[in-house]
């Protein structure tokens, strides 16, 4: 993880703050019938805002006078009533109207942002921390909703009302009194954003801090029972607690700046509303004005300093919410580096027949994991892969997956290079059973079931009954509805492996990877399973990684790999 130092003076707000606008600005416009109306209902509501000050005049004035009749202030209070009815009207209206383009907009960008994750390829996940995305992923959506409530219901009724109130101000009464409102609004804007942009290194590293604390917590809980293994409870709360003391300090600092923020604005707004209430006051004595000339300034100082005293309330959200989005939209704005070429056509895998020719492969960074590899499977063929731990036995699977793309040379299947076709269509034709099989934390018939959409109850018997985990399931009160827990840590590792194996038996494809299917299951279910994997291995090219004998006795052709390259091979 970055320091939080490091992120800070690398987050450009003004460049960063447009480039969010954009990305936001086409999902808002995908309703923009209801954005245009709940404008109009926006500018109506404050237009009868501002008009109940200058009734309120009317009403004072008409009160004041001995000879104007009754009914005159009676309707005055009735047009007051009437004011304040229409602007609340229009406001609901409003936000019932725009209700649907915030939630809209929050379900599509966190719906591209969650199907851009699965497009990226599989270095990204493991540089990455699952904690820190899915922060990154929530925070991001709910800055989405915060920030255009902010603007449809804070920042642009705020802005039309204080151009109202000043323009009243400036057309009826001394253009003394619209000057002195402008600089105190221009004043109290220009500290707002000078402060608070100072302020804002500090809620980088609040987030910075909480991600970390976030990943440790859900790693620590993850790994549970690592943790008790090795009697680590002690170091995991530690851990939790320094970073949660380094959030304490900057939160502390980041509270104590606001506190004094917050008095410089109302110090001000005092003075600039004193200012004016003295020389209105003057103006009243000297019959320059009227009382009703008077309460209806007031009337628009109140209106005009009650949107600006949350301002800075406001100002701060938008730049808490600009950073949360940025480090979602930093997530859209990742490549892939296993990607498709421009028009590239699916796979058709009508045989199987798998041909490595000449492949080289390193990660990025690093050196070679594999040399110069070249071999052939006939379609229907099973090849043993075998070696030492590190001799880049995994990384050939991986890269027949496609997970990777090779550095050099050619992977074939049926005489295509996987490289200039489809990366689904190529996962399509490939089943795999990884070494470390993780399970969703659902029923045992949704993983097995997640090997085929719309897999029906009798197809998951059928490849359990093949695996030899259907009498374990029998067995369960709740069956197949039984919950497996968390990465399936209620079930054993060969009870895990057998459900892998059963799913992937689901999905049929005709290319089949075992990345040591068999290494936690006890000799007999190894024995069972083995068979079973023979029998259904027959009708697919299959390879099998393995360290034990007993696991590739039954393989076509063995091959021996060694520092990266093949040192030996044969039936």
């Amino acid at each position: 993880m970055h320091s939080s130092a490091k992120q800070t003076q690398a987050y450009d707000f003004k460049t960063r703050d447009i480039k969010v606008l954009r990305k936001l600005l086409p999902y808002l416009l995908k309703m923009r019938a209801r954005v245009i109306w709940a404008t109009l209902f926006l500018i109506a509501a404050k237009l009868a805002n501002v008009a109940v000050p200058v009734v309120l005049k009317e009403i004072v004035d008409s009160l004041d006078q001995t000879n104007v009749l009754m009914i005159l202030p009676l309707g005055m209070l009735f047009a007051y009533g009437a004011l304040r009815l229409a602007s609340s009207l229009f406001n609901e209206l409003r936000d019932a109207i725009f209700a649907k383009v915030r939630y809209h907009a929050m379900h599509l960008i966190a719906l591209g942002v969650f199907k851009h994750l699965h497009t990226l390829d599989l270095s990204f996940h493991l540089d990455r921390r699952i904690g820190g995305i899915t922060r990154d992923i929530d925070r991001g959506t709910q800055s989405v909703s915060t920030l255009l409530s902010i603007f449809v219901f804070n920042i642009i009724p705020s802005f039309f009302e204080i151009c109202l109130v000043i323009g009243l101000l400036w057309i009826n009464y001394d253009s003394f009194f619209a000057l002195i409102s402008l600089l105190t609004v221009v004043f109290y804007i220009a500290l707002t954003l000078a402060i608070t942009t100072w302020r804002m290194k500090y809620r980088y590293q609040m987030n910075d801090m909480q991600s970390e604390a976030n990943t440790n917590a859900v790693d620590s809980l993850i790994n549970y029972e690592t943790v008790k293994y090795f009697n680590r409870e002690d170091f995991e709360v530690n851990r939790y607690d320094n970073t949660m003391a380094r959030w304490e300090d900057v939160a502390t600092k980041s509270f104590t700046s606001m506190t004094a923020l917050n008095f410089i604005q109302g110090a001000v707004i005092a003075l600039g509303v004193t200012v004016i209430l003295i020389t209105a006051a003057q103006g009243v004595v000297d019959q320059n004005l009227s009382l009703g000339d008077m309460i209806m300034i007031q009337a628009l100082l109140l209106q005009l300093f009650m949107p600006l005293g949350s301002l800075g309330i406001v100002y701060r959200q938008i730049k808490h919410n600009f950073i949360d989005m940025n480090n979602m939209f930093d997530l859209l704005d990742q490549t892939p580096k296993v990607s498709n070429e421009q028009g590239a056509p699916a796979l058709k895998v009508t045989q199987g027949r798998v041909e490595f020719n000449q492949v080289s492969f390193a990660y990025p960074g690093k050196n070679k994991v594999l040399k110069d590899i070249s071999f052939t499977i006939e379609p229907g063929q099973k090849i043993a892969i075998v070696g030492q731990s590190g001799s880049g036995k995994s990384t050939l699977a991986k890269l027949l997956f496609r997970f990777y793309d090779v550095s050099s040379g050619s992977i074939l299947i049926d005489g295509q290079d996987i490289k200039t076709h489809q990366q689904h269509s190529v996962q399509t034709a490939i089943g795999v059973v990884p070494q470390d099989t993780v399970m969703f934390n659902e029923s045992i018939y949704y993983n097995i079931a997640y090997g085929k959409q719309d897999a029906s109850m009798e197809e998951v018997k059928q490849v359990a009954k093949l695996s030899f985990i259907d009498e374990f399931i029998d067995q369960l009160p709740q069956g197949y509805d039984t919950l497996v827990g968390e990465r399936g840590l209620k079930l054993s590792g060969g009870e895990k492996q057998r459900l892998a194996i059963a799913r992937v038996l689901l999905k049929n494809p005709p290319i089949l990877i075992f990345d040591e299917a068999t290494s936690a299951l006890d000799s007999y279910s190894e024995k069972m399973v083995q068979k079973a994997l023979n029998g259904f291995s027959d009708q697919h090219t299959t390879f099998m990684i393995a360290h034990r004998l007993s696991t590739i006795k039954d393989a076509d052709k063995i091959i021996v790999l060694g520092d990266g390259a093949i040192i030996e091979s044969g039936t």
